[in-house]
């Protein structure tokens, strides 16, 4: 299941925007992975953390308070292909920008793409490679199929 990570500054979003953002990115992720219809294992665990950061705590070398945003998407291993990493990237950077109402957002925001480790993603105590995802996936249609 992806995690993902927006970092910007806490007054680049409208108040009471968060859950909207971090809806709209996980749907994303998950179309990028090719997920058609998302079961609710898939929703209740991709996690979004949105990290409202001092506005100051943003640098670039040409200023002390940068628009700048992070947004980090990690993946189990070969989640997305290279098709689904161009859409993502565009998704989120389009996301960002439409949920900021900054249409000029889209140049200052910088999508970071990573994936696990075989066998370095942990869930209910057990770390995942393919073989326990394949298991966990078949488990998860077997019970869509019921």
């Amino acid at each position: 299941m992806p995690m993902i990570d927006v970092y910007a500054p806490a007054d680049l979003f409208p108040a009471g925007t968060d859950g909207r953002l971090g809806k709209e990115l996980t749907m994303a992720v998950l179309r990028a992975e090719r997920v058609a219809t998302p079961g609710l294992f898939h929703l209740n665990n991709t996690a979004a953390f949105i990290h409202r950061m001092d506005p100051h705590a943003v640098h670039t070398a040409a200023t002390d308070s940068a628009r700048t945003v992070r947004v980090q998407v990690i993946t189990p291993p070969a989640a997305l292909t290279r098709e689904g990493q161009k859409q993502l990237v565009k998704e989120i950077t389009e996301i960002v920008a439409k949920i900021s109402g900054d249409p000029i957002q889209t140049s200052r925001t910088w999508v970071i793409l990573t994936e696990a480790a075989e066998g370095g993603w942990g869930l209910s105590g057990t770390a995942f490679g393919r073989d326990e995802f394949a298991a966990l996936a078949a488990k998860a249609a077997a019970a869509r199929a019921k």
